[in-house]
C-alpha cells in the first residue's frame, strides 16, 4: 500500500488475521545518502508527480524541526517510508510507501504507527490526512488501521511563487477506461513496421527513447535522475516497454506500468518527431491499449497535460479513454533549471 500527497494508493495489505507472521522493520530517520533510493522508491510506487520535486520536499522536511522523514529497512535495504509533521495544531502524514515487491507484508501499517508514535511523543494527539473522495482503496486501508472520516470541507489556495516568471502553468488531465474497446483496431499503416517488446532495456537506449520522444514536450523527470535509479524503474517484470520500428528505425514507444494491478497505467506513449503526422499515433496507441487489456485489468488509465502534443487529449478520447479528473498547478520550467539539456 502506498499513499502520497494526492491520495494515490497501490495495494492494500491483506487483513492481519489472514497474514503469516510479520517481519518487523528497522525504522530510522532519513540520512543524506538515502536520497537516490528513496526517490526511486517513491517513483516505483507512483507517488511522484511533475509538480512535486522529491528533493524539494525532503529538503523542506529536514529543515523543519517539527517534521521528519523515516525509512523502513528490511535487512539493510530501504523498503518503506513515511513523512510526518506537526503544523502547530495537528499532525499530518505523507509519502507512506512500500516497495512494490514487498507489499502485503504490513510495512505500510508499521510506518504509519511509527509516525503516530513520533508525533504523539511531541504532544500531538490527533493526525489528519487527505484522500481523494473516489480513492476507495486508500479509504479502506486507513479505516483498517483506525482512522475515521469526519464531516469537514477541505479548502486550499495556491500561493504566488517568488520565481513565478520561471514557472509554467501545468494542466494535467487524467483519463481512464474500464473495459477493452470493441471497435476494430485501425489498419496497420502501409509501411514496413514492427512492434517489439524491449525486455530488458539498457539505460542508454531507454534514455534515447525517452529524450527523443519527450524532449519537445518537456518530459524531464527521468532525464535528471542517475542511471542506477532509472534502471530500477525500467528494468522490472512489472514494466512493459514496446518500441515501434519503421523501416528498421525506432519511431516511438509506449510503457505500461503493472505495479498497481488490477489497474494498469499507460505511463509513457509517444512518437519521435520525424514520424508524427503519418498515421502512426492511433495505431501505436491501440497497440498499447490491446496489450494492456491482454492482462485483464479492472482499469487502464493515463494522464496528459498541456505540454503534450495539442492533439493528445483528443486522440486518447477517440481511442476510448474518458476524462475523470483535472488538476492545475505551476512547475519550474525545466529549460531554465537544466539549460545543459537539449530541449529540442
Amino acid at each position: 500500500m502506498v499513499h502520497g500527497r494526492n491520495g494515490a494508493i497501490i495495494q492494500i495489505p491483506p487483513s492481519a488475521h489472514k497474514q503469516a507472521m510479520k517481519e518487523i522493520l528497522s525504522i530510522r530517520p532519513f540520512i543524506e545518502g538515502d536520497f537516490e533510493v528513496v526517490a526511486a522508491l517513491w517513483q516505483s510506487c507512483g507517488l511522484t508527480r511533475s509538480w512535486n520535486d522529491p528533493k524539494h520536499d525532503i529538503d523542506a522536511c529536514r529543515a523543519n524541526p517539527t517534521s521528519e522523514l523515516f525509512v523502513g529497512l528490511s535487512g539493510d535495504q530501504i523498503v518503506s517510508s513515511v513523512m510526518a509533521g506537526n503544523d502547530g495544531h495537528r499532525g499530518v502524514v505523507y509519502y507512506v510507501a512500500s516497495a512494490p515487491e514487498q507489499q502485503g507484508k504490513g510495512f505500510a501499517k508499521q510506518m504509519v504507527r511509527h509516525a503516530e508514535d513520533w508525533l504523539n511523543g511531541r504532544g500531538v494527539w490527533k493526525v489528519n490526512l487527505m484522500i481523494r473522495d473516489d480513492n476507495e482503496k486508500a479509504r479502506g486501508f486507513y479505516h483498517a488501521v483506525g482512522y475515521e472520516e469526519e464531516a469537514r470541507i477541505n479548502m486550499s489556495r495556491r500561493l504566488e511563487s517568488a520565481s513565478k516568471d520561471q514557472q509554467l502553468e501545468c494542466i494535467v488531465t487524467y483519463l481512464q477506461m474500464d473495459e477493452a474497446p470493441t471497435r476494430p483496431a485501425p489498419p496497420t499503416p502501409a509501411k514496413n513496421i514492427a512492434l517489439l517488446r524491449c525486455e530488458s532495456p539498457s539505460v542508454g537506449f531507454y534514455r534515447y527513447l525517452y529524450e527523443s520522444v519527450g524532449a519537445g514536450w518537456l518530459w524531464y523527470e527521468r532525464r535528471v535522475i542517475d542511471d542506477a535509479t532509472l534502471a530500477a524503474l525500467v528494468i522490472d517484470p512489472l514494466v512493459e516497454i514496446f518500441v515501434l520500428y519503421v523501416d528498421g528505425t525506432p519511431a516511438g514507444y509506449f510503457e505500461l506500468g503493472l505495479r498497481e494491478m488490477p489497474e494498469i497505467e499507460l505511463a509513457y506513449f509517444g512518437l519521435m518527431g520525424d514520424f508524427i503526422g503519418q498515421g502512426l499515433g492511433s495505431f501505436l496507441l491501440r497497440q498499447a491499449i490491446d496489450q494492456a487489456w491482454s492482462h485483464n485489468p479492472d482499469r487502464l488509465w493515463v494522464h496528459t497535460c498541456n505540454f503534450d502534443h495539442p492533439d493528445a487529449l483528443a486522440v486518447y478520447q477517440r481511442c476510448g479513454f474518458e476524462p475523470y479528473d483535472q488538476q492545475t498547478t505551476y512547475v519550474d520550467d525545466p529549460r531554465i533549471l537544466r539549460p545543459d539539456l537539449d530541449w529540442t
